[in-house]
């Protein structure tokens, strides 16, 4: 198949939903098919072959943080002539109606279209004023793809209809088998603990888990908490008890590989969000490599730890609970290894070679269903847009 994927954010400054397309392009490009990605991008970042730059985003408050998206006229053209150049089989938008180069690709398109709805925001004003503006572009969308039971209501709610759920993938292996980096591991008496995302987001929850630990430290004085990720660390560092600054390692940002070793190296990943996930792919990336999970129990959380079997949960935006949660699993060195190898197993269900499966199914039975329609004009969907003049040729 020759497939174009749409990422509506800037590969600038990378996340949970540009991951998500790139290992989706290379594991398609590796079973063969022709893969092309449109996505934001500066002039002087690093792109893979495959990734066509739409142009520079700009930032932008989406989803209860800042996106950074593109949109205008200049980008409309670079969008078509994206199109023009692929002749795709099937285009695969991501987040269709967010204000960037995944809405105009709906509605420029003349080829099958499959989307993937990423978020969970059952309230979203944003939505709620938009849809009218893309009703009639929605009908285009043949195969509806949503990330989690959460982003599935979400769709639901705000657009009608449904969608299959098919949830983010990982490549288990690669963080089974990263290297472990002594500094980052925990010793007896001194057990390591991670945070990865963006410092300062609030709904990450960094103040939530900063909160917890002078009570975590009463009890475990030498745990070690290691950061990584985007954000002023000076700011954090100052909003936090000394003790518990002392306790705390800035990362910075980190690069896939030193992500991998990170999760690997560490006794426990805490997860402290707030809320605004859909999935949790960075849970599925700590439990692949090995680490005890503990996380806030928002649905999309304890969806993934499979009702709380493959971790430990606490309640949400409790610092307290999270607080005893953590000394408790920190104290048990059982219970830390039942929780990391149920993790372990439960990652399994989320690992590519599973995910890209189901992808193509959805993939192979919107291009049969296309098919169909071009032999009976007057049916379906497609057949509806090709009277209206928007159809495939």
């Amino acid at each position: 198949m020759r497939i174009g994927i749409v990422c509506p954010y800037s590969f600038d400054i990378p996340g949970g939903v540009q991951f998500h397309v790139r290992d989706l392009a290379e594991i398609l490009r590796a079973r063969g098919h022709t893969v092309s990605v449109l996505a934001p991008a500066d002039e002087s970042t690093t792109l893979p072959d495959y990734v066509v730059s739409a142009g520079r985003a700009v930032p932008v408050s989406y989803n209860g943080s800042v996106a950074r998206l593109n949109f205008g006229l200049m980008t409309n053209a670079k969008v078509t002539a994206w199109l023009d150049r692929g002749r795709f089989d099937l285009v695969h938008i991501h987040e269709p109606i967010t204000p960037s180069i995944g809405a105009l690709a709906l509605w420029a398109a003349d080829c099958p279209i499959v989307a993937t709805f990423h978020t969970s925001n059952l309230r979203s004003r944003a939505m709620q004023v938009s849809y009218p503006f893309f009703r009639a572009s929605l009908e285009k969308i043949l195969g509806r793809i949503a990330v989690s039971e959460d982003a599935r209501r979400t769709v639901t709610t705000h657009f009608g209809g449904d969608a299959v759920v098919i949830p983010n993938g990982v490549y288990v292996d690669r963080f089974a088998s990263a290297q472990l980096r002594p500094q980052w591991q925990g010793q007896p008496g001194r057990p390591t603990i991670a945070f990865l995302g963006r410092m300062g987001e609030p709904r990450k929850g960094m103040p939530v888990l900063a909160a917890a630990l002078p009570r975590v430290l009463a009890q475990v004085p030498g745990l070690r908490l290691l950061v990584a990720g985007p954000g002023n660390a000076d700011e954090v560092r100052a909003s936090m008890t000394p003790e518990v600054a002392s306790a705390t390692e800035f990362l910075g940002s980190v690069d896939d590989a030193d992500k991998a070793t990170l999760l690997r190296s560490v006794d426990v990943y805490v997860a402290p969000n707030t809320g605004g996930e859909s999935f949790g792919i960075i849970l599925i990336e700590a439990m692949s490599a090995g680490a005890a999970v503990l996380a806030s129990d928002i649905p999309a959380f304890v969806r993934v730890l499979d009702g709380g079997a493959a971790g430990a949960t606490f309640a949400n935006e409790d610092s307290d609970d999270l607080a005893q949660a953590l000394i408790r699993l920190l104290g048990d060195d059982t219970e830390r290894a039942r929780a990391a190898a149920a993790g372990r197993a439960r990652a399994e269900v989320f690992d590519w070679s599973v995910v890209a499966d189901e992808i193509t199914l959805v993939y192979e039975t919107v291009l049969e269903g296309a098919a169909a329609a071009r032999t009976m004009p007057g049916q379906g969907v497609l057949g509806r847009l090709r009277r209206s003049g928007k159809g495939m040729p």
